[in-house]
């Protein structure tokens, strides 16, 4: 393995750690109290799943497998929110790989759920849940899709409008997705996430994935739990800053871990590749290309991101970089410093 050091300002990478390690985000100590604050819904805000109070900032600097930095606690778990999104987009690419998903066929081909059983729903293909353009309006586990403020800031969506030809950034439509993996898989996704993914790249057992008090559902006479995709009512996933870079730094490696094959390359290129609807978006990975998402942040870099970039797993291959960041605020200002520090090559 080449020098993780090289091209690298340790002077400045130390002095972006510190800075990173003073600027907390306020109110995460009472997890309750701060949700609440964060979802601007104005009906059906109540919390379905559980929750995890913040600690203040963390986080870990990864290069060509070699940590770089660190600041706080990056073995504390945390909740992920919709990093959570990125991380069910590896467990669909285990069933990519299995041959069970074809992201371009009709979801209700190979499930059967009546979300997916009206002239809309017959549209909706795996693509459009993956990349947010499915469209599909609907209630699941008692929350309307209408319900989701968030939905409604990018104005590219349409009312009933035809699946992929409008995005929105819905976590009701990506629970749909949860849902229709798990009944596909036939199995809880953290029970695929954890032995076709987190124990092959080596992360510890102290992360977990939770779903809501009512998210279940029959498959084959037995009730399985369903995840959330998200924390905006609570539950998504909950883990270390170490594991979820160990994530990052299997993406950058197209899939494969110390020579053995995870997920395959065609699958992380497919997370790559830009939403027809929304080039800065793919399989629920936001793409920098064209500095949409963080204008001052390299062109070349990727990122999963939650809380409006309060958690980010940012990736950069041009740098062999993994960057993940909790509870840090001005997250943009900590990418920017740390590409800085760190040479392309």
């Amino acid at each position: 393995m080449s020098d993780a050091w090289a091209g690298v300002d340790p002077v400045a990478l130390e002095g972006a750690v510190r800075e990173r390690a003073g600027r907390p985000v306020a109110g995460v100590e009472d997890m309750e109290s701060y949700l609440a604050a964060q979802v601007a819904d104005a009906s059906h805000r109540e919390v379905l799943g559980p929750l995890l109070s913040g600690d203040g900032p963390s986080g870990v600097v990864l290069r060509r497998g070699e940590v770089l930095a660190r600041w706080g606690d990056p073995n504390r778990v945390e909740m992920a929110f919709s990093v959570t999104k990125s991380v069910l987009s590896l467990v669909a690419g285990v069933a990519f790989d299995e041959g069970l998903l074809r992201l371009d066929e009709p979801v209700h081909t190979s499930v059967e759920l009546p979300q997916f059983a009206d002239a809309h729903g017959r549209r909706i293909t795996w693509r459009h849940l993956l990349d947010q353009t499915s469209q599909w309006e609907g209630e699941l586990w008692g929350k309307p899709t209408r319900v989701d403020a968030q939905s409604v800031r990018e104005g590219t969506e349409s009312a009933a409008g035809p699946p992929g030809e409008g995005w929105a950034y819905n976590d009701v439509r990506v629970n749909l997705t949860a849902l229709a993996l798990t009944v596909l898989v036939r199995r809880p996704l953290p029970e695929v996430l954890r032995t076709r993914v987190m124990e092959p790249i080596g992360a510890s057992a102290s992360w977990s994935w939770h779903g809501y008090a009512n998210s279940y559902v029959d498959v084959g006479g037995i009730r399985l739990p369903v995840v959330s995709g998200g924390a905006h009512w609570g539950g998504g996933l909950w883990i270390s800053a170490l594991d979820l870079a160990r994530v990052g730094r299997l993406c950058l490696e197209g899939g494969e871990w110390a020579g053995r094959r995870v997920v395959s390359r065609r699958w992380i290129a497919e997370l790559w590749t830009p939403c027809s609807v929304k080039p800065e978006y793919g399989l629920s990975w936001w793409l920098n290309d064209g500095r949409v998402v963080w204008p001052q942040a390299p062109s070349t870099g990727r990122c999963a991101r939650g809380n409006g970039g309060n958690h980010l797993l940012w990736v950069d291959p041009a740098r062999d970089l993994t960057l993940v960041s909790r509870w840090g605020a001005d997250v943009e200002a900590l990418i920017v410093a740390v590409s800085e520090a760190v040479r392309p090559g």
